[in-house]
């Protein structure tokens, strides 16, 4: 079975193309929402991110996802420490997941692929590319965040180019070409060498 990767920045528009995948029956795993039930269910890990990070770091047992943001945007190192805490239980999760599926291909959508070194165990990583400006756009109405607060959380990730020059393939999603069109042409690829591998 193949394991695709699919990244891309903060509104890019992964998860428009994770669902694709899925309408055409592929299973995917959202990395970055297991990451965050994780966080609230994994005892132990809970546990390493309150000595980390301090009582306050869980509110009636839930994750003070607001107060960890403040600590990881302002300070790069408490963004490596989280990271460190989080990305190992993450992936021993997918890979779980992963042996559980029994389609021809899988994808593992998670908005830092390289920075966790999660690239390393999969086949392609395809990566979803949006001009910075659209991006910004989609990401202050998502999130109702002020411009300057989008800018500091995009400047804790790889630089944009950087990254899509990392992936094997890239989607380009700004609004001009059709999505669907570039997804079903991916999907006949890896089924194709899908078939081939077994």
């Amino acid at each position: 079975m193949l394991k695709i990767g699919l990244t891309g920045g903060m509104g890019s528009g992964k998860t428009t193309v994770s669902k694709i995948f899925s309408v055409l029956g592929i299973p995917v795993f959202y990395a970055d929402d297991i990451a965050k039930n994780i966080m609230n269910e994994d005892a132990a890990l809970k546990q390493n991110i309150i000595n980390t990070f301090g009582i306050e770091a869980y509110i009636n047992n839930t994750l003070n996802r607001k107060y960890i943001a403040n600590i990881v945007f302002n300070e790069r190192y408490k963004l490596d420490q989280l990271n460190a805490l989080v990305h190992p239980v993450t992936l021993a999760a997918a890979d779980k997941w992963f042996n559980l599926q029994t389609s021809p291909y899988v994808i593992k959508e998670a908005a830092l692929m390289f920075e966790a070194g999660a690239a390393a165990y999969l086949d392609y990583v395809i990566g979803v590319y949006a001009p910075q400006h659209l991006r910004l756009q989609r990401v202050m109405q998502r999130d109702n965040s002020t411009r300057e607060q989008v800018l500091a959380r995009m400047n804790n990730q790889i630089d944009e180019t950087i990254k899509m020059k990392l992936c094997d393939f890239v989607v380009i999603n700004d609004e001009q070409q059709a999505l669907l069109s570039q997804v079903l042409l991916l999907h006949e690829k890896f089924i194709n060498e899908a078939s081939h591998h077994s």
